[in-house]
């Protein structure tokens, strides 16, 4: 057997090396493709299936004492079900933003309201700089 100079253990740790290579460039793809759907405040209609997860993206500003909250009315929760939140943060003039995530459970009609307080108690939708914001998610 001719020797090509490379041991066969370097060779097998190289063909190791490219497909675990391979393997995370697919989990990568895979991942950006099936990540949850994002819609903005101006998204007031939302149509997802059952087991789906998406969130609403939000203007963040906590340094002003504001935030983000799911208000009443509450969603239906056979219908749909909150899943946390994330802050991003961009340049200007994008600022930072709120994710409010969330699943659908069934099928189902229901209403989302988004309310940004800072004491966020009874009342809340009438103080000084509070914002709502309204939903109506389908999950069909």
């Amino acid at each position: 057997m001719e020797n090509s100079g490379i041991s066969r253990g370097l060779r097998t740790l190289v063909i190791v090396v490219a497909i675990t290579t391979l393997l995370i460039a697919l989990h990568s793809i895979f991942s950006q493709l099936s990540a949850p759907e994002v819609y903005d405040a101006d998204d007031t209609e939302i149509a997802v299936s059952p087991g789906d997860r998406f969130s609403v993206r939000v203007p963040d500003s906590p340094a002003g004492g504001y935030h983000w909250i799911i208000a009443e009315p509450r969603p239906d929760p056979a219908v749909l079900k909150a899943a946390g939140g994330r802050v991003t943060t961009g340049g200007p003039p994008a600022g930072s933003a709120r994710h409010l995530s969330f699943e659908a459970v069934r099928p189902g009609r229901t209403d989302l309201r988004l309310l940004r307080c800072r004491r966020c108690g009874p009342g809340a939708a009438d103080e000084a700089g509070a914002r709502s914001l309204n939903f109506r998610v389908t999950v069909r």
